[in-house]
């Protein structure tokens, strides 16, 4: 795992904590859910089993899916 130093302005990180908290998550899993939905394709691949994979939205937010 790779550690990463990330500066935000004041009011960006209020925001995202609370976003955090409202998801019952961490910031830093809250992030790294973000981070990796913003580089996820728009379509996700069917499963095996014929199931579509889609993602759940993130609670608080509404506005990014959850992976």
């Amino acid at each position: 795992m790779k550690h990463v130093n990330l500066r935000l302005p004041d009011d960006l990180h209020e925001q995202a904590r609370a976003a955090a908290d409202a998801d019952d998550r961490s910031l830093n899993s809250w992030l790294v859910t973000v981070v990796r939905r913003a580089i996820t394709p728009e379509t996700t691949p069917n499963r095996p089993e014929g199931d579509p994979a889609t993602a759940a939205p993130l609670r608080g937010s509404g506005h990014s899916p959850r992976p």
